[in-house]
């Protein structure tokens, strides 16, 4: 049980003194004020208990001082005392009438004796701060209700200010209590039920509950326990009725309890879905001293009850003999709220219960295994009453998730660690070694509590302590046997076991395992073990999430997670720091290493979890980004043969060589059986080897060997697939290394260098040409026809190449073809003519290649680059004859090689003559017919002849043609510009018209032209005479023209 507050006496009357103390009333925190039946008042000085401590006749006599007795205050009993400070004035109730009575005077001189009270049963009093609906200007409104019969008088005072205005309400029966819900609300309990009266408009609502403790009785009148026993019992007590009793919880909230019944509402009078308070016998008197429930019984018992309103559970049994009086100040009296204390008052002694420190409230609940109830004080306290409260609240959730843990109810457990962010490692030392590896070796078997002096909870600022379970006390295992009882049916309705049983489906009373809150370890394994891990599973995710806003996946901190918390204590930690494994230092560097630990310890976690439950769930780990522990994920992924997954892991954490070298092992391996068909032979190391980044080319050369020799044509796929990391690739390295491997390699890797990804690298283009050469077998100067099965194919593709790329060396290539090969007489001839040796190329085409086709190929592709690089300032039909003669045509450099070819060859008529006949227009005449010997008959010159006389007519009939077309054009435009377009409101051409009139300006300076001399210019534009020359410039401009 708690022990929350102690009674403390302050005032016992003596055996001599035969008056009886009906009424208590405390004022400004020392003043004690003490109604007896004879109508006298005593005002008491009640002193600090360590003032009275240091007294010779100790604490209890000297607790209070008597300053005065007001003899014949009253001629009848002091009922009830209240004190409206704001006005100065002493309220009481005597004889059933109220007086006011001046609190400043001595004597508390009467004032005045209300006659409007006259047969008043009971009042309440309430000060607020009231804004003024029409100017929000706040003011101070004290409020004075007065039960008198069934009407209800109200008094109010504005800033000390009484009102002259006095509302009646009238009820439809006796109000027996009142309790003040708002400044302009009060509750009224009524035989009947009770009423919600608001003072401002006088309008009055019954209270309608399931129940008869409301207005009207209706439906599920069986939710109370007992409504109908104490019905019936009223008849035959005598017509005595339980008095209907109220009091406010909080600032929305409200108890309302008649009988055994209880019911909340809130502030409008709706009844809110909470259970009933299970009281054992009706209270005769319930108070609220923040933040607990006071239920004083009947003077028989002499015995208050300290209940919680969240839990509802007895929380503390003082017993007071013949109490009957209960006092709780308001709060804005004294600080009542903060736990101040109450008093409590029997006819013969007054005590003050004392409340204990908040602090140690909760180590007390938490030292007897009351660990729900000290999460709902906690819940309860506000935040500035107790130092480090969510520390405390977060501390004591995760010891009931423990014990949780400990009996089996895994999901309430780990639902509960992830709802106050638990640090990871407390959980996972929950787990076997197969889940938490070298952390549970450094704790007992799981769910053992055993020797509980020696492990301890550090309940530090950071909740990372290790975690221990916390047993629960005998009380605790008492109330779960009562419980169990209770569902056996031994429970009586109304008893005290219904409150533990109640409040402990949502707590720890319910399936609690006796064998392990005594100390007996319980191993966890078989179905336990994988209920366990599937709760774990919701747990575990959820911190990586968390861990994701503050780790990137490289392990770097975010830049979120640089900012600081202030505590309450003005303490300053990070922001992840509830996750760490274990106090951190103030150091940055080793805050992030440690949360780097803690989502290594997660996943790793994870992972060992997955292999437990269902190893095929691994694989969905690896494909994201993930902190595993390497040599774990290996050892387990090796022991269960899960290559790929494994393969997957280390690509995803850059472990590039370990993969790269499982993955050669397996794929040379002959063992099917351990090895899967995916993982046997290179493909697989190909395709891994593919997604790596150019940075990592000395891994890919050195595993890219062994696949080039057991498949050539799949492995080249490493460097000649169309992705970005192929053709990124530091080429030069490439080469080389293929170089070492195969010629044929390396010249399919240069010819899609080349020719695919279009690389102008001169180095690799004379590369390219050294390997065609060596392939076709040029040897210092050897030739191996017999080197390539295809050797023509690779011939060709050499002239092609030769043709078509201009990057390679011709000096070079020209000194590595050899000059007595014919099967290189053409590349040799390729190269002059890059050379812009088109005599000596012509030369091989035509004395040892014998190919007058090619030739002559040969000079009509020279033609047609001659005449492309050619200026155009002038046109090639309109050049002059004289030009034409001054340029060295290679058509005669051909033709002189036919007709004067150096020795031994002999001219060839027959391929000079047909030039003659089909390129007669290309040679010039002078040049020409220079070559031609005296002997040659004419007649083998008349096709040369027509051609030229047939294009020397082309180009006069041309020329005239030309001419002809712009005196044309030259007449079109005289025309237009005389007679104009011929349009109907066209350009009229000298004969058109412009009007001018008023509104009309010039295009330029934008004035009106008016009577001034103008221009009209031929699109019928008009600007002034002046602005003619800056228009005729802007027309210039527009256009272009210089």
């Amino acid at each position: 049980m708690l022990s929350a507050f102690s009674a403390r006496p302050l005032v016992e009357l003596k055996q001599r003194d035969k008056s009886r103390i009906d009424s208590v009333l405390t004022f400004e925190g020392d003043r004690l004020f003490v109604g007896l039946n004879t109508g006298n008042l005593r005002i008491y000085r009640v002193n600090e208990l360590s003032q009275a401590s240091n007294l010779p006749d100790g604490p209890g006599r000297n607790a209070v001082d008597l300053l005065r007795e007001l003899e014949k205050f009253s001629r009848r009993s002091v009922e009830q005392l209240a004190v409206i400070k704001e006005a100065n004035i002493l309220v009481a109730l005597s004889d059933a009438c109220i007086t006011t009575h001046d609190l400043q005077s001595p004597n508390y001189d009467l004032q005045e004796q209300l006659a409007k009270t006259k047969g008043a049963s009971t009042f309440a009093v309430a000060s607020n701060i009231v804004k003024d609906p029409s100017t929000g200007i706040p003011s101070l409104v004290s409020r004075l209700a007065v039960v008198v019969k069934r009407k209800i008088l109200l008094w109010s005072w504005h800033d000390s200010e009484l009102s002259s205005e006095t509302p009646e309400i009238v009820l439809t029966a006796v109000a027996r209590t009142l309790t003040w819900v708002t400044a302009t609300k009060l509750v009224c309990g009524l035989n009947s039920g009770y009423v919600l009266v608001d003072v401002d408009s006088q309008t009055i609502s019954d209270i309608s509950s399931p129940g008869s403790i409301g207005g009207a009785g209706t439906q599920e009148a069986g939710r109370f326990g007992g409504v109908g026993t104490a019905g019936m019992g009223y008849m035959g007590m005598g017509n005595w009725i339980p008095k209907p009793l109220a009091t406010k919880l909080t600032n929305s909230e409200l108890l309302l309890s008649k009988d055994i019944n209880t019911l909340f509402i809130d502030c409008d009078g709706n009844p809110l879905e909470k259970r009933q308070i299970p009281w054992s016998s009706a209270p005769e008197a319930i108070a609220f001293s923040y933040p607990f429930v006071l239920a004083l019984q009947a003077p028989s018992k002499g015995m208050l009850e300290v209940r919680s309103p969240e839990t509802q559970s007895l929380l503390q049994s003082i017993a007071l003999p013949n109490a009957s009086v209960l006092h709780v100040p308001q709060p804005n009296v004294s600080l009542a709220h903060a736990g101040k204390g109450f008093l409590v008052a029997s006819d013969r002694c007054i005590w003050r219960m004392e409340a204990k420190g908040y602090a140690s409230q909760v180590d007390e609940l938490v030292e007897g295994g009351q660990l729900d109830e000290a999460i709902s004080l906690l819940n309860m306290i506000e935040d500035a009453l107790l130092e480090n409260k969510e520390e405390r609240l977060r501390e004591i959730k995760m010891q009931k998730a423990q014990i949780l843990f400990d009996n089996r109810r895994y999901r309430d457990s780990l639902d509960l660690f992830a709802e106050v962010s638990a640090p990871p490692e407390r959980v996972i030392r929950l787990f076997p070694k197969v889940i938490a590896g070298d952390l549970a070796e450094s704790q007992p078997a799981m769910g053992s509590p055993s020797e509980p002096h020696q492990q301890k909870p550090d309940a530090d600022a950071n909740g990372d302590a290790a975690s221990d379970t916390v047993s629960l006390s005998n009380s605790t295992k008492d109330r779960t046997k009562d419980a169990s009882k209770a569902d056996a049916g031994d429970r009586k309705p109304g008893s005290e076991t219904a409150s533990v049983r109640s409040s402990s489906k949502n707590g720890l009373g319910e399936g609690i395992d006796r064998n392990v809150q005594s100390g007996q370890s319980r191993v966890l394994e078989g179905k336990d073990l994988k209920k366990a891990i599937l709760e774990l599973y919701g747990f575990l995710v959820q911190t990586r999430t968390q861990l994701q806003r503050y780790l990137d996946p490289n392990g770097g901190l975010k830049q979120t997670a640089q900012g600081t918390q202030t505590g309450r204590d003005g303490t300053h930690k990070a922001a992840f720091e509830t996750l760490l494994v274990a106090p951190t230092s103030s150091a940055d560097v080793d805050r992030e290493q440690k949360l780097r630990d803690t989502a290594k310890l997660v996943d790793t976690t994870l992972f060992r979890a997955y292999m437990v439950e269902n190893p095929a769930r691994s694989g969905s780990l690896f494909r994201i980004p993930n902190f595993c522990d390497p040599d774990v994920v290996k050892e387990k992924l090796i022991e269960n043969e899960r290559y790929e997954d494994l393969v997957d892991f280390l690509h995803g954490k850059k472990l590039h060589q370990s993969a790269l070298e499982l993955l050669k092992r397996l794929g040379e391996s002959d063992d099917l059986v351990k090895t899967s068909a995916a993982l046997k032979g290179p493909r697989r190391t190909i395709r891994y080897l593919q997604t790596l980044s150019p940075e990592h080319i000395d891994l890919i050369l050195e595993f890219a060997s062994w696949t080039l020799q057991k498949d050539p044509d799949l492995a080249m796929d490493i460097f000649l697939a169309d992705t970005e990391n192929a053709e990124t690739l530091p080429r030069d390295r490439v080469i080389g290394f293929l170089e070492d491997v195969g010629i044929d390699l390396t010249l399919r890797y240069l010819e899609h260098v080349i020719h695919e990804l279009d690389d102008l690298t001169p180095a690799f283009h004379q590369k390219l040409v050294v390997l065609y050469l060596e392939r076709l077998g040029v040897h210092k100067g050897v030739v191996r026809h017999d080197a390539f099965q295809h050797h023509e194919e690779l011939r060709d593709r050499l002239l092609d190449f030769l043709k078509t790329s201009s990057q390679y060396s011709t000096a070079k290539t020209f000194q590595l073809l050899p000059s007595n090969s014919e099967d290189f007489y053409e590349a040799r001839a390729i190269v002059l003519s890059k050379m812009g040796n088109h005599r000596q190329a012509l030369e091989i085409y035509v004395f040892k290649l014998h190919d007058h086709d090619k030739a002559e190929e040969y000079c009509n592709h020279v033609h047609v680059t001659q005449e492309a690089s050619t200026s155009t300032k002038v046109q090639t039909h309109l050049r002059s004859a004289e030009e034409s003669e001054s340029t060295e045509s290679i058509y005669r450099t051909l033709l002189s090689l036919y007709l004067t070819p150096p020795p031994p060859h002999k001219p060839d008529w027959a391929p000079a003559l047909g030039l003659l006949s089909k390129h007669g227009s290309r040679l010039p005449a002078s040049s020409t017919l220079n070559l031609i010997p005296a002997s040659l008959p004419v007649q083998e010159l008349a096709a040369y002849f027509q051609g030229r006389i047939r294009s020397a007519n082309s180009i006069v009939n041309e020329g005239r043609v030309v001419s002809g077309l712009c005196k044309s054009e030259l007449v079109r435009m005289q025309e237009a510009a005389m007679l104009g377009d011929r349009r109907p409101g066209g350009n009229q051409g000298r004969n058109r018209s412009v009007v001018i009139d008023d509104e009309r300006v010039c295009g330029v300076c934008h004035r009106r032209l008016g009577g001034s001399a103008i221009s009209v210019f031929a699109d019928n534009s008009v600007v002034h005479y002046g602005c003619a020359n800056q228009a005729n410039r802007r027309g210039k401009q527009q256009h272009g023209w210089a």
